[in-house]
């Protein structure tokens, strides 16, 4: 599966309300995970089966709520069993396209 997430604390004790040292936090567990994974300005993509993706949200949602007493999680997933790599072959995919 892929899974798309969004993870933030809803307040933060930075003057200008940025949130990026708990995303840090957060994307620190995407990374130890081992998982494939792609980070852009919005989500964090992750690749893997459904109990291992779901766990590093999981830990990565706990790393979030230790600095904030409210979190935001989105999160979207693409579930089709039996394919691996697609979090490059599909954009590849499209790119042939625009070709």
């Amino acid at each position: 599966m892929l899974l798309a997430f969004s993870v933030a604390p809803t307040t933060t004790d930075s003057p200008d309300g940025s949130v990026s040292q708990a995303v840090a936090d957060a994307i620190a567990i995407v990374r130890a995970s081992g998982l494939p994974y792609e980070t852009t300005s919005m989500f964090t993509t992750i690749e893997g089966e459904w109990d291992e993706v779901m766990a590093v949200v999981k830990e990565a949602t706990e790393a979030v709520s230790a600095v904030s007493p409210r979190v935001s999680l989105v999160m979207k997933a693409d579930i089709r069993p039996g394919y691996t790599g697609q979090l490059t072959e599909k954009v590849e995919r499209v790119n042939k396209l625009l070709s």
